[in-house]
């Protein structure tokens, strides 16, 4: 199996059930209030590109935090991009994908993206 391979099965790979997927606006401004609670973190996915399946892929194998930590939200850019617009615009966070911004309070307290994406910097921050 080659890489291409991998990046279209991984593509449309389901996530860990801890993730909540992303598919209305209307979460956004409900999950950034939430942040009040416990941080939240929005992880953007394009399904196509195989930077963002490695990182993606990456995130999942080391993903230990459980929903009393943190709820991390996941979006499928290809399908929902309008939803990537609106989470730059609540974020003053520039859209890039693969992305993760994690957020506190209702403020950014960490954003990277592409090879970028830290798990353990981002995780020690919750």
């Amino acid at each position: 199996m080659g890489f291409l391979d991998n990046v279209k099965k991984a593509s449309r790979a389901d996530i860990p059930s801890s993730w909540i997927r992303l598919e209305a606006s209307a979460k956004i401004d409900e999950a950034i209030k939430s942040s009040n609670e416990k941080p939240i973190a929005f992880f953007k996915h394009s399904t196509r590109c195989g930077i963002s399946v490695q990182v993606k892929t990456g995130l999942e194998e080391k993903y230990d935090l459980d929903t009393a930590e943190l709820d991390f939200y996941y979006l499928d850019l290809l399908e929902y991009r309008h939803i990537s617009n609106y989470i730059a615009e609540k974020t003053g966070v520039i859209h890039q994908s693969p992305q993760l911004i994690v957020i506190k309070n209702g403020e950014v307290i960490y954003q990277d993206s592409h090879f970028s994406i830290n798990y353990d910097k981002f995780s020690a921050l919750v």
